[in-house]
């Protein structure tokens, strides 16, 4: 079985001509990216594992959801997306093609010292559009058009700052 697993949040922060957090919200690039993944895997029809860290949150549960055929995984409170890659590189990696998509040095070595294959994320979007050049001259349809929340990028600064504070409970 081939793998590709994707460190979502360094994806999206290397990748600053297509997500500008300063202007996006995260939930939007995170569905811009996770669009993109599902055209993507469509095409190339190999399992793909998107993980997004909730280092950082408090009380974040662990929790696995589909997106169309992608798995997108939220680790728990306290852990980080390499150390849920790291574990299943190390798991999987053996017997099973892995690649890893992350800018992380040490997770790359780590990657590559459990029988994973590292691709950093510059490699990975010019395989990307190379394959979806590809696709699109063989007639193949996107599923998803790579585009930001119509709704949300019609709402004023304000408006959007107002809901999203509601949506955090502040």
């Amino acid at each position: 079985m081939e793998y590709l697993v994707i460190d979502g949040y360094n994806v999206i922060n290397q990748w600053t001509d297509l997500f500008d957090l300063k202007k996006d919200s995260l939930e939007d690039c995170r569905d811009r990216l996770l669009n993109m993944l599902s055209n993507y895997q469509g095409y190339k029809d190999i399992e793909i594992i998107v993980v997004f860290d909730a280092y950082m949150q408090k009380g974040g549960p662990n929790r696995v959801q589909d997106f169309d055929k992608l798995k997108v995984v939220y680790t728990k409170e306290g852990e980080t997306a390499d150390s849920f890659i790291e574990r299943f590189v190390y798991l999987h990696g053996r017997s099973n093609l892995v690649k890893v998509v992350t800018s992380d040095f040490m997770e790359q070595i780590i990657t590559m010292s459990s029988g994973g294959i590292r691709v950093s994320p510059r490699e990975f979007r010019m395989e990307i559009q190379t394959d979806l050049k590809a696709a699109d001259e063989s007639g193949y349809k996107h599923k998803h058009p790579i585009k930001s929340n119509e709704i949300m990028s019609k709402v004023s600064p304000d408006i959007y700052e107002k809901l999203d504070k509601i949506r955090k409970g502040k």
